[in-house]
């Protein structure tokens, strides 16, 4: 049997070394957690390739989870990324196979170049995923057969992570890290943070950092610490 003692002295030698450690979230489909939100873009993910259309754009807000369930796509289609500017002739990339274009309504894309690529798609069978923050009808597109295109799109919205979903989002990062957490320490968080997967994963890091920049256990004062200084609002009663 373990000694917890001596697991708590180890953990504490190992983080006095002066080492930053990189931690990588896996990010494949089994890693994926799911609840309300997510389960519409989930589903179209894991029907591919039967997709109702062959261009589909997923939105959502910031840290929803849409670059997690892009790459998980673009492992299983074995897709290209793209990006449509002027000259970049990304039309022919399509016609080999599956294409995707990250942050859409951030990046500004030339109407035309994405006119060719759509086209591509629909003329050899291959597939394009989009993903956005912004349904397509609210991107500055000003080509006429641009914006006809987009509207036969299948649009997937995805909607603010719930706390159910956060929740798990936080112990799994913290896993990742080889750190496992209290319940009671989890909805504290939960309860304060911003809602977004991306704020989650700053959250942990934050945590974990200070907690081995001091050698300390983590504990509820160190986390309303790392809260605080990125402005989380006050603890709720």
């Amino acid at each position: 049997m373990t000694d917890p003692i001596k697991t708590d002295n180890a953990r504490l030698s190992a983080e006095q070394l002066p080492l930053v450690f990189s931690h990588q979230s896996a990010l494949g489909r089994d890693d994926l957690l799911v609840s309300a939100p997510l389960e519409a873009a989930v589903s179209l993910v894991d029907e591919w390739p039967n997709w109702p259309s062959p261009v589909v754009v997923l939105a959502g807000p910031p840290g929803s989870g849409k670059s997690h369930l892009a790459n998980i796509w673009k492992n299983i289609s074995g897709a290209q990324e793209i990006y449509p500017k002027t000259g970049a002739d990304v039309a022919r990339l399509a016609q080999a196979g599956p294409v995707l274009f990250e942050d859409a309504d951030r990046r500004r894309f030339d109407d035309t170049e994405l006119f060719h690529v759509i086209n591509s798609v629909r003329q050899h069978g291959t597939a394009l995923l989009v993903t956005s923050r912004l349904w397509p009808s609210a991107w500055q597109v000003t080509l006429p057969d641009l914006r006809s295109r987009l509207k036969a799109a299948t649009v997937v919205e995805i909607g603010e992570p719930d706390e159910a979903l956060l929740g798990q989002v936080l112990m799994k990062l913290f896993a990742d890290r080889q750190l496992y957490m209290d319940d009671k320490l989890i909805a504290y968080i939960v309860n304060r943070m911003e809602r977004s997967l991306d704020t989650a994963q700053t959250i942990v890091d934050r945590i974990d950092r200070l907690a081995l920049s001091r050698a300390t256990r983590i504990t509820r004062p160190l986390v309303a610490e790392v809260l605080n200084a990125l402005g989380s609002g006050p603890e709720p009663d």
